[in-house]
């Protein structure tokens, strides 16, 4: 048993750590029932299921919510349009959203699908440098879909110097 400061107590006999949490006007909480003999605690388990929500809360503030944009395009879709909705994906990515760009078929465009499937090699290509495909092109009913994320941005390696020493500055950093 472990008292409400966090001392260890030892073996105590049931009956005695319940009277001696009510003494306290704490509870008796089971922290470890597989253990043997299983260790119980004296602690206000209305404050520790508080203290552990707002933990929860926090964390969850914390998480990095990423949205998923969308630019939608036709087969038809001109050159000129398109490249607005590259810039807008682009702007997306650079903040770190993900970006799901589909190309819709209507009529008898569905049995061209090598002119949306080119269109979207185009933009992911145009998209390189700052994203990534993280789900291939494919279809879905009667739109074809590829999803972008942002692209890792990699870590500089200090540069070596031609000894093959790394440089150092004035304060014995490299």
């Amino acid at each position: 048993m472990i008292d409400g400061a966090g001392e260890n107590l030892g073996v105590i006999p049931t009956r005695q750590a319940i009277q001696n949490a009510r003494e306290q006007d704490l509870d008796l909480v089971e922290v470890s029932p597989n253990a043997n003999p299983p260790v119980c605690r004296i602690m206000d388990f209305g404050k520790f299921l508080y203290e552990r929500e707002k933990k929860d809360r926090e964390a969850k503030k914390a998480q990095a919510k990423i949205e998923v944009k969308e630019i939608r395009l036709r087969p038809k879709t001109n050159e000129h349009h398109r490249g607005f909705k590259v810039d807008d994906a682009r702007r997306w990515l650079l903040q770190g959203h993900k970006v799901r760009v589909t190309v819709k078929f209507r009529g008898r465009e569905m049995d061209y699908p090598e002119i949306a499937l080119e269109d979207l090699r185009e933009i992911a290509q145009s998209l390189s440098d700052v994203g990534v495909i993280e789900q291939s092109p494919m279809f879905e009913g009667r739109t074809m879909l590829v999803v972008m994320g942002p692209a890792k941005v990699k870590a500089k390696k200090p540069e070596k110097a031609e000894g093959g020493e790394e440089t150092q500055d004035e304060s014995g950093n490299s």
